[in-house]
C-alpha cells in the first residue's frame, strides 16, 4: 500500500485527483491539505506517508518551500509535483531540490499512477508533456553525467517505444498506438532505463535526441 497526502488549494481539483487515485487499490490517500503548512502538520501525525502529491502554487507555504522543509524534517517522504506550470524556473528548481516527480495537470490517469509507483521504487519521473527545450537544463540537475545509448543493445520494439516517449506520448497512448498493454509499455520503459543507465526519462530522452536516435 502506498500512502499519499494530497495537497491542492482547489477543492474540485483535489477531489478529482483523489477519485482517480482511489481507482487503484494499492494507493491510499491518508489526508488532504490546501497549503504546505497543512502538509507539514499532517506529516507529524501521518507517519506512514510515502508520498506527498502537491501543487506548486498554494496560499501561505507553496509547494517549493514545502519541499525544502520536508527535505529537512521528513527526508524519506517522496515529493511529486502536479502543476499546471510548464515553466523552466519552477521545474528546474523542483528537480534540483530532489523532487521524485513533476507532472503537468494535463497528464492522464495512467501516467499519474506510473509516476507514483516509479517514484516509490526510487525513480525520478518528469511528465512526458515537458517540452524538449527543457531537457538539457533538467538533465543537468537530475544527473550531471552523460550517457551513451548503444542502439544495437535495444530491440526493435524498445526503439519504437523510445521514439514515442520522445514524442511526448504517455504509456497508455504508446500502448494504444502499438496495440500492446500499458503494463507491457511500462516494462519496456523500465528496460530502456536499465539498459542505458539513465536515471530518469528526461535523461533518457535527452541522450536519444543528442545521439540522433529519435
Amino acid at each position: 500500500m502506498i500512502n499519499i497526502i494530497l495537497a491542492d488549494d482547489h477543492k474540485l481539483v483535489q477531489n478529482g485527483i483523489k477519485l482517480l487515485l482511489q481507482e487503484d487499490p494499492s494507493l491510499h490517500v491518508v489526508a488532504e491539505a490546501s497549503s504546505g503548512t497543512e502538509v507539514l502538520q499532517l506529516l507529524e501525525t501521518h507517519t506512514e506517508t510515502d508520498v506527498v502529491l502537491t501543487d506548486i502554487m498554494m496560499p501561505g507555504m507553496d509547494g517549493l518551500t514545502l519541499q525544502n522543509e520536508m527535505a529537512v524534517k521528513f527526508p524519506s517522504v517522496k515529493v511529486i509535483f502536479l502543476s499546471m506550470y510548464n515553466e523552466i524556473k519552477q521545474i528546474s528548481t523542483a528537480m534540483k531540490n530532489g523532487a521524485s516527480g513533476y507532472l503537468l495537470k494535463d497528464a492522464d490517469h495512467q501516467e499519474l499512477l506510473f509516476c507514483i509507483n516509479f517514484a516509490v521504487n526510487g525513480g525520478v519521473y518528469v511528465s512526458s508533456r515537458i517540452t524538449t527545450n527543457l531537457l538539457s537544463v533538467l538533465d543537468a540537475y537530475t544527473h550531471p553525467q552523460e550517457i551513451n545509448i548503444i542502439a544495437e543493445q535495444l530491440t526493435e520494439r524498445e526503439m519504437q517505444v523510445l521514439q514515442l516517449i520522445a514524442e511526448g506520448l504517455t504509456n497508455m497512448e504508446i500502448a494504444d498506438k502499438l496495440f500492446l498493454s500499458k503494463r507491457t509499455i511500462e516494462g519496456h520503459r523500465q528496460e530502456l532505463l536499465k539498459k542505458t543507465g539513465a536515471k530518469n526519462t528526461v535523461m533518457l530522452i535527452r541522450a536519444a535526441v543528442v545521439q540522433r536516435l529519435v
